[in-house]
């Protein structure tokens, strides 16, 4: 029974994420749609971690791995974001054409 509880929060939270994604105007909300969508490939690795192979701690593991990932994808993606702000005054995506200056 928890088995199903889990795997419908993390679709229904990849679901958010897929969406904010593709219809996110503002890089922020992009970022923050991005590590939704880790988060819930977390939640998977760990349920399926736990339910399959319980001794052993590979998708524990795996998952800590993911989340240092998740991490620095949002210090470098913060910091081209602020970047981009300091020189364009707009974080929006459809005004960051970064190749015509």
């Amino acid at each position: 029974m928890m088995f199903e509880h889990v795997l419908f929060l993390s679709v229904y939270l990849f679901s958010i994420g897929i969406h904010g994604l593709i219809t996110s105007r503002n890089m922020v909300r992009a970022l923050m749609c991005l590590e939704l969508i880790l988060n819930s490939v977390n939640m998977n690795l760990v349920t399926f971690s736990d339910l399959f192979d319980s001794r052993q701690l590979k998708g524990d593991v795996f998952s800590i791995f993911v989340i240092a990932i998740a991490a620095g994808e949002a210090t470098i993606g913060l910091a081209i974001v602020s970047s981009i702000h300091r020189n364009r005054k707009s974080i929006r995506i459809n005004q960051s054409n970064l190749l015509n200056n």
